[in-house]
């Protein structure tokens, strides 16, 4: 073995060769620059960095380098290395983007030290290194936008977060638990006793216990609770609490807190809106259902209970009578005794109506002094005699109405179902015709209808002849009456109302015929004359420059009938210069009930043909909230039934009201038809209905004098009191 020494040289190779073992090893680029000469030499690592070999950059200058450094960095390294040059800093440090072969820049940690000056003391010999630090800047800058996006979400969801350190009681408060407190970390220092004091008094018991439960028993909890902010707002919250554990033992509590006011404000109105619906919503079944004066089934229950005693008829193999019943000599004590006097004879013979007939049957005010009496489960018709006999006795007893001594009677018409194989509303039909063969055989009596030979189905047939014949003849004529803006007394159209110009008896309104085409094609035939003849119309008072829009009623057999919208378009497209809107169809609100989904189909159809959609008499059908919320209507009609009375009936106030409301909730119009003095124009402004038609403003009229009504009312546009 040799004992030579190892020479100085070979020792400092060795030394040199270990030291770049170890600086490849760090992943260090090394550089050399020669500060006088810009000439500069680095080592292989420092070139990879930028993407480059070692003879690729060789030779290097110092402008070479500040070239490929980003604009915004050379600055600031530039003013670095002055300051190391003059003594300022013991060592150059920077971290900058140098551009790469590639393009893109990559981020290096330049240090450096200045190891040599010249005889006057200038910069010669500076040396340092490079350090890819790019994926560190990546990660710096994903932390700072998820730390910037958390902040921005915190703020949009107004959701802070909190921390509770149990084994040092230290509380922590996120920026946003800060804000959502009005108040910074500089002006408020959060303690678990400083927070709970600000609860409202039942908030404040019930965090206590909560925060009770989660430090001694580790149970979380997740509450919404009432507080003040630092600066005494109410607000409500939602704060959660999650704890953690070590060895079973809570040491930490963390959760949200987050102002939910908009959230809670939004319920309590909605709630409120709720409330009003359902009060509104009740007003409206209840006069939908049950007659305001009497107290009974009006004439849509009846419809219902007539249809399942029909139904159990078909179940049990019994019969149902259904009775109509006029009373005679009613009008005579009206007219003499007055309004009042009448109502209460009407509730004195409902009382006694309702007294004689048995348990389950129905009794219903129909309209007027007419009522129906629905008799089911009877083992045959003749069962019936009795109950029949005993109502003809109970209302011709002499009653006494504020001491005086009254009496009437009636007259009753009865039809017998399945014998009468008929609909619901052909039995009352038959029956109404029934009861006037009683009347003419000398009142105070009943009649059986009879579907075979009863002189009332010959008449009704009788009847369709001559109204067809008048469609053929041009007999019928539409009448106009205005509609106004009670805010600016401006017109806003007119509804076209049928007239039949009868060669023998006269001006006949729609209520001595359409009853009796009801259910018959004719109906819809009537229906597209009327169509027809007010298109018609707008025409010619647009051509006299007048735009008047006009309103048209639509029965629900012509409504729903299959051919309807495209009958209904080949009209329009005879009028090219037609304006959307300018043609109006009110629907009863029956209409739609029998098949909701294709009279919306149809509405909807229509709308885009530009013609939109009324809903007449509201407040006297089912005024159901669906039937308002599946129907794309602009309007609501009030019936002239609630309008009358309204100013000495606080009910009928208190539906026109309901009415109101329900109408500004589904965004709908409201127009009150039987305006008749300028006290109901001033009611109905007060309480937020802007439109109205009836007596008041003007009586329906032939279309040739609306014209000259209209030149009038602009001249003097003011109700009248017909209430005289």
């Amino acid at each position: 073995m040799s004992n030579k020494v190892p020479h100085v040289n070979e020792q400092q190779d060795d030394s040199r060769e270990r030291l770049a073992l170890v600086i490849n090893a760090t992943g260090v680029g090394i550089w050399d620059w020669q500060v006088q000469t810009g000439e500069l030499t680095f080592n292989k690592r420092w070139a990879e960095i930028i993407g480059y070999t070692v003879e690729e950059l060789h030779p290097i200058q110092f402008d070479t380098w500040s070239t490929n450094l980003h604009p915004d960095d050379l600055i600031k390294a530039t003013k670095l290395l002055t300051q190391h040059f003059n003594g300022e800093l013991k060592l150059y440090e920077v971290e900058a983007r140098m551009k790469h072969k590639s393009g893109h820049y990559v981020w290096v940690q330049a240090s450096g030290k200045l190891i040599e000056r010249d005889d006057e003391g200038k910069p010669k010999r500076m040396i340092g290194t490079h350090l890819d630090i790019t994926e560190r800047k990546n990660i710096e800058e994903q932390m700072v936008v998820a730390t910037q996006l958390l902040n921005e979400s915190q703020q949009l969801g107004k959701l802070g977060g909190w921390k509770l350190d149990l084994k040092t009681g230290d509380l922590f408060w996120t920026d946003e638990t800060y804000r959502i407190h009005d108040t910074s970390p500089e002006e408020f220092d959060p303690t678990v006793d400083a927070g709970v004091d600000y609860f409202l008094p039942k908030s404040k018991d019930i965090i206590t216990k909560a925060l009770d439960e989660a430090i001694n028993n580790g149970i979380g909890y997740d509450l919404e609770l009432e507080t003040y902010t630092t600066k005494g707002r109410k607000i409500d919250v939602r704060t959660t609490c999650t704890v953690t554990l070590e060895e079973g033992v809570p040491v930490r509590l963390t959760g949200i807190f987050q102002d939910i006011s908009t959230h809670k404000n939004n319920l309590r109105k909605l709630e409120k809106s709720n409330l009003n619906l359902a009060e509104a919503n009740s007003a409206l079944k209840l006069s939908a259902h049950y007659d305001p004066l009497t107290k009974l089934p009006n004439r849509n229950l009846l419809a219902d209970r007539i249809e399942q005693a029909v139904k159990k008829s078909a179940r049990n193999k019994t019969f149902v009578a259904v009775a109509f019943i006029d009373l005679d000599g009613f009008k005579e004590v009206n007219d003499r005794h007055g309004h009042n006097i009448g109502d209460e004879l009407l509730k004195k013979v409902a009382h006694q109506l309702t007294h004689v007939l048995r348990e389950g049957d129905t009794l219903a005010r129909f309209g007027g002094d007419e009522f129906v009496a629905v008799i089911d489960d009877l083992s045959s018709p003749s069962e019936s005699d009795l109950v029949v006999s005993r109502m003809l006795e109970s209302v011709a007893t002499t009653l006494n109405i504020e001491d005086k001594l009254l009496k009437v009677t009636a007259s009753i018409g009865v039809t017998f179902y399945p014998l009468d194989n008929a609909s619901p509303d052909q039995l009352l039909r038959h029956a109404d015709q029934a009861m006037y063969i009683a009347k003419q055989k000398g009142k105070n009596r009943s009649y059986i209808f009879d579907i075979e030979q009863d002189t009332a189905v010959k008449h009704h047939n009788e009847e369709l002849k001559r109204i067809a014949l008048a469609l053929n003849n041009n007999e019928f004529v539409l009448y106009y009456q205005p509609k106004i803006d009670l805010r600016t007394s401006e017109v806003i159209g007119v509804e076209a109302l049928i007239r039949w110009n009868h060669p023998t008896r006269g001006l006949l309104a729609p209520a001595m015929f359409l009853p009796t085409v009801e259910h018959d094609i004719l109906d819809i035939k009537i229906g597209e004359w009327v169509i027809k003849t007010a298109l018609e119309q707008i025409q010619y008072w647009l051509s006299s420059g007048y735009d008047i829009s006009i309103s048209v009623n639509i029965s629900p057999l012509h409504l729903q009938h299959d051919r309807f919208i495209s009958d209904l378009k080949e009209m329009l497209d005879q009028y090219p210069n037609f304006k959307p809107e300018s043609l109006e169809f009110e629907i009863l609100e029956s209409s739609a009930l029998k098949d909701i989904e294709l009279v919306h189909n149809v509405m909807r159809e229509c709308h885009q043909l530009g013609v939109c959609f009324s809903i007449d008499d509201f407040g006297t059908g089912y005024s159901s909230l669906t039937y308002l919320k599946r129907l794309p209507a602009k309007c609501l009609k009030i019936d002239q039934s609630f309008v009358r009375d309204m100013l000495i009936d606080t009910d009928d106030k208190a539906i026109i009201q309901g009415i109101i409301e329900l109408a500004k909730v589904f965004n709908l119009k409201v127009i009150a038809e039987g305006v008749e003095t300028p006290s109901h124009g001033e009611l109905l402004l007060s309480l937020g209905s802007y439109y109205a038609q009836g007596y008041g403003i003007a009586k329906p009229m032939p279309a040739n004098e609306i014209l000259t009504w209209l030149v009038e009312w602009k001249k003097n546009p003011c109700l009248v009191d017909r209430s005289v």
